[in-house]
């Protein structure tokens, strides 16, 4: 029996906007372990414009039409046996594969959940940000109060909730950004706002999250003597030799105390990361 049909955004060549189109494919079936999400709405990152674009030929190959999307928000079609219920809205990410640029899709529970009361879904669909901030800051870095917290991008995505999760974990929190976004720095929370462009002096840090990927060893000798730095970017221009530093240099996770293991406790990480997100929803309404 041949599955109904969807609609989907894929390219069939690198370059710009215009090289994606809508086209048809069947809808997926759900297998065991997955959920069937009905896509509202999806947000675009960095990194997919980068690789649509053509700038990451090692990773991304030539092997055409490829899909597009990440992150998504969505209705819950069907549930399977998992913790949701067909009509629950939720939020997050398919995975290390592209394709939520679609009608529908079919995601591991693990990597979804609810869509918190009062946020729509294009609101919801920016969450995934602010996942990426808290590993960062609180489980990779282990950011703890009186700490300096350097960001670099501190007013683009990720760097947007970073500077507001740095202060609320009790951080001194230096941003780098912008000459044009340093109010905007300032109104996020950040003790200092600098231009980017002209640093100056900026002293060390015990932390620094870096979304900007480029000039890493400059910035890893601003680090303290027990200093972590935690890249979630790399060089476009030179994507190799810039992955193979950050592996060089990676932080690794920091475990808390007591933390088990086994899919419950992967569970109850994700669900200790995503509580944050309560006291950031100022954020979503901002970038939607």
């Amino acid at each position: 029996m041949t599955s109904p049909s969807m609609r989907l955004v894929t390219y069939d060549r690198y370059g710009p906007a215009d090289v994606l189109s809508v086209t048809t494919a069947p809808m997926p079936r759900p297998r065991p372990g997955e959920v069937l999400v009905r896509v509202h709405a999806v947000s675009v990152n960095g990194g997919e414009l980068a690789m649509r674009a053509g700038r990451l030929l090692p990773f991304s190959g030539k092997r055409f039409p490829k899909r597009v999307g990440i992150d998504l928000a969505g209705e819950v079609v069907a549930a399977g046996d998992s913790r949701f219920a067909a009509g629950d809205l939720v939020w997050g990410q398919i995975g290390r594969r592209m394709g939520s640029a679609a009608e529908y899709v079919a995601v591991r529970p693990e990597r979804l959940d609810h869509v918190p009361a009062g946020l729509d879904a294009v609101q919801a669909v920016t969450l995934p940000v602010g996942t990426t901030a808290i590993t960062a800051l609180r489980d990779m870095a282990a950011l703890a109060p009186g700490e300096r917290l350097l960001v670099r991008g501190a007013t683009g995505g990720v760097g947007y909730v970073a500077v507001q999760l740095g202060k609320a974990m009790g951080a001194h929190v230096t941003a780098l950004t912008s000459a044009g976004n340093l109010d905007l720095a300032e109104e996020l929370g950040a003790d200092e706002a600098i231009d980017h462009r002209a640093p100056g002096g900026l002293g060390r840090f015990d932390v620094i999250l870096d979304t900007v990927g480029s000039g890493l060893p400059g910035f890893h000798r601003l680090l303290t003597a027990h200093g972590r730095m935690v890249t979630i970017a790399f060089d476009l221009d030179h994507p190799v030799r810039s992955l193979g530093y950050i592996a060089a240099n990676a932080v690794r996770r920091r475990r808390a105390p007591g933390a088990g293991t086994g899919r419950r406790a992967g569970q109850d990480r994700r669900a200790a990361r995503l509580n944050p997100l309560a006291r950031l929803t100022s954020v979503v309404s901002a970038t939607s």
